[in-house]
């Protein structure tokens, strides 16, 4: 069973292979993405975010998922050097690690309900478990950031995450915390593949914000790959990318 909804303001797409799979699983994940909107959106006006964000609501009195989260953001920011950052102008905007630790929250409730083979794929961030319905290890597809109808790697990942970040989709919504005048426009899109989808997403963001050193970033990390493509169409990848790049099929999970 495979269902796509609009949720946070992109596509989320949900495939269950196991045959017990169920609508109202279904609407468990999807309900849980909802939830993760209501408290973390920047955009609504009633969420967590935005009432901080007007001195309506302290750190301390947020709810227990906010605390998760900017233990992590606080984390990642020391993992990098404080590449990455959750405060820009003075506004909290915890989006850089909030999509990936949705989707991995999302996979770990079907893992709990029993669920042994699917994939969570919000805005192109995607989270794989198992096999897929042939009984082969998923395939994701990588976009042409010029031309979003192609897809320039296909790779095959096995109980992995793998997150992209990029202009080309939403335009500048990544600023590099060490200058702030850096339009970052040198590198156009940066994908990595790590051991799960919040690790992918967090430092993809943090890749991204490094402009070209980003993929020589992504190098140094035990256990993630990246694939990153500049302005000028240029691919770098990392010293072992290519052992999860499968032949060119024309599909994403």
């Amino acid at each position: 069973m495979k269902q796509t909804r609009w949720l946070m303001g992109m596509p989320i797409t949900v495939e269950i292979v196991d045959a017990s799979a169920t609508a109202g699983a279904f609407d468990e994940v999807y309900g849980y993405f909802n939830y993760v909107d209501q408290i973390f959106s920047p955009f609504k006006e009633t969420s967590e975010v935005s009432r901080i964000n007007r001195g309506e609501l302290s750190f301390t009195e947020a709810c227990a998922d906010m605390q998760i989260i900017l233990e992590l953001a606080e984390q990642t920011k020391h993992d990098t050097n404080g590449y990455f950052d959750v405060w820009h102008n003075g506004k909290f905007n915890p989006s850089g690690v909030v999509k990936g630790w949705a989707i991995d929250e999302a996979a770990a409730l079907l893992y709990m309900n029993g669920f042994r083979n699917f994939f969570v794929d919000a805005g192109g961030d995607v989270q794989v478990q198992g096999k897929n319905e042939r009984g082969q290890a998923w395939t994701v597809g990588i976009c042409n950031p010029f031309d979003l109808s192609q897809i320039v790697k296909t790779v095959t990942l096995d109980d992995r995450g793998i997150a992209t970040s990029g202009s080309y989709m939403r335009g500048a919504h990544i600023y590099n915390p060490h200058h702030n005048d850096d339009p970052l426009d040198d590198v156009v899109s940066i994908t990595v593949i790590g051991p799960d989808v919040l690790e992918a997403d967090r430092f993809a963001t943090t890749a991204f914000a490094m402009g070209r050193m980003g993929v020589y970033f992504i190098e140094s990390l035990p256990g993630f790959e990246a694939y990153q493509i500049d302005r000028r169409g240029q691919a770098t990848m990392t010293s072992s990318f290519r052992a999860y790049v499968s032949d060119p099929v024309r599909e994403t999970a």
